[in-house]
């Protein structure tokens, strides 16, 4: 089968004209979700948990199944989750003050994956945390909880962190309606001593 990628490329396009970088979160986030999607063949298994933000404990959570059919296309991962994710959001009874994504943020060649993409679509805050490099340069750290900027093009788009020590890093990059300051923060505050974030390990092991 084939897909329109250039009209996709185009809806990313449009999509990052969208995004804000600055912080649009209340004065004290109370809660934030983490998601993630499981997948056997072409069924996919998405799940999305709210978490108490300075306890990290579990709120709500919700499974939700679905049929896949977009395949998996390097920059295009939105169009194969977002619309399962999208659905899983709805479904939540607690709406969270900021949203985790097992994805990029803005570090993508059109500053727009799937936190981004989703962030701007429902009009909520997102972070993007991602386990590999889409884009981008930065300096390795050896020390555990530090971090360097992920740059592309002359600009920052992220930050690559050393979550756990003997760990690859991971690729902290705002969504929308958060500032690059704020994300890597956020991140931080929901280390547990994993590799991933709280709300992202959580999202994970349910999503399987």
């Amino acid at each position: 089968m084939k897909y329109d990628l250039e009209g996709m490329r185009d809806e990313q396009k449009r999509i990052s004209g969208k995004v804000i970088l600055e912080d649009k979160l209340p004065e004290k986030i109370k809660t934030i979700a983490g998601f993630d999607i499981g997948y056997s063949g072409e069924k996919a298994k998405v799940a999305g948990i709210v978490l108490d933000y300075e306890t990290l404990e579990i709120l709500e959570k919700k499974v939700v199944e679905v049929s896949v059919r977009f395949p998996y296309i390097p920059t295009f991962l939105t169009f194969r989750e977002g619309p399962p994710v999208v659905e899983c959001y709805r479904k939540l009874k607690r709406k969270p003050d900021i949203l985790m994504f097992n994805g990029q943020g803005i570090a993508h060649p059109l500053r727009a994956g799937l936190a981004t993409h989703v962030g701007v679509l429902i009009g909520k805050p997102s972070i993007g945390v991602a386990q590999k490099r889409l884009v981008g340069d930065y300096k390795e750290t050896e020390h555990e909880r530090k971090f360097s900027k992920l740059l592309f093009d002359g600009e920052q788009i992220g930050w690559v962190v050393l979550s756990k020590a003997k760990c690859r890093p991971i690729f902290v990059s705002p969504g929308h309606m958060v500032s690059l300051e704020t994300s890597l923060a956020i991140c931080l505050h929901c280390l547990k001593g994993k590799k991933l974030p709280e709300p992202l390990v959580l999202a994970h092991n349910f999503s399987k």
